[in-house]
């Protein structure tokens, strides 16, 4: 257990959808791709994959919140 009070939280940004390589599970947010293949697998092995599968956020309608002191993740209810 920490002895932590969790004083210094921040609130993290809403989760959004994201991409997942279907080769070497590599998640990514689409606007982050610099092209239409995987960066890891053109770095790694030099092939330019585009397989990927949708991973969508959760609609939760709860806020997240990061304790900068030790880092535990907190759900509001």
């Amino acid at each position: 257990m920490t002895s932590c009070n969790h004083h210094e939280i921040i609130l993290l940004p809403e989760q959004t959808d994201r991409l997942q390589c279907r080769h070497c599970h590599l998640t990514i947010k689409a606007d982050e791709l610099s092209g239409d293949y995987c960066p890891e697998c053109y770095e790694i092995h030099g092939e330019k994959r585009n397989d990927f599968e949708k991973i969508t956020a959760k609609a939760i309608a709860t806020a997240r919140y990061r304790c900068e002191k030790c880092g535990i993740m907190i759900n509001s209810e």
